[in-house]
């Protein structure tokens, strides 16, 4: 069966406010952070990066194995406050997925932390629709290589990924398999690419692409 792999933040659902919640529950406790905050939006521009890259760029003058502490407690508060309160799907995702899974396997590679796309999974119960997973929080490896992990894994022959930002796109020629990018999304891709305007129009533009493989 021809396959769909699928980005997380940014493509499936937005969980910004879970996400800066979080990392400013886990700030407050360190009083050298001296009360620093994260925004919503702030936290956007960030997704789709693992979390090294995010906390290195936010924490830059912390000492290294103090950051590391921290990147793993944020990691941990962002499932608690999923947990709690999820994230917000993009309109008729879950419909569009029931309709996806009837002709197509579906699957998720990100770059998140182990443990946030089982949150993810948990509170919106749509884990029954994807075959598998991988994230760099598991394998410690980039998204380009966990997206060949997963076809080799399941033994995809034919599949494509969709995600909403240039690191996604980048991650696909590492993987060699197509792109399309999701447009409604946080990010930007500056190259030309097929996309969708949102996740509804995502099984009229499969079959448009896999005939075209």
């Amino acid at each position: 069966m021809n396959a769909i792999i699928f980005d997380v933040d940014g493509t499936l659902w937005d969980s910004c406010q879970a996400v800066a919640n979080a990392w400013n529950t886990v700030f407050d406790r360190y009083k050298e952070l001296n009360g620093k905050k994260v925004t919503m939006e702030e936290a956007k521009g960030f997704m789709g990066k693992t979390s090294e890259e995010i906390f290195n760029t936010l924490l830059p003058d912390v000492e290294e194995q103090k950051r590391i502490a921290i990147t793993e407690e944020c990691g941990k508060q962002e499932e608690v406050e999923i947990a709690k309160n999820g994230g917000k799907l993009f309109d008729n995702l879950e419909k569009t997925l029931q309709i996806l899974s009837q002709k197509y396997d579906l699957y998720i590679v990100s770059n998140c932390q182990a443990g946030y796309i089982e949150a993810f999974f948990d509170y919106h119960k749509l884990g029954h629709y994807f075959k598998d997973y991988e994230n760099s929080g598991r394998t410690g490896k980039p998204k380009g290589e966990n997206i060949k992990l997963i076809m080799q894994r399941n033994n995809l022959k034919k599949a494509f990924y969709i995600g909403d930002t240039q690191g996604d796109y980048n991650a696909t020629k590492i993987a060699n398999i197509p792109f399309l990018y999701a447009k409604y999304g946080f990010g930007t891709v500056d190259t030309e690419v097929p996309f969708i305007d949102s996740i509804e129009q995502l099984p009229q533009k499969a079959e448009i692409l896999f005939q075209t493989m």
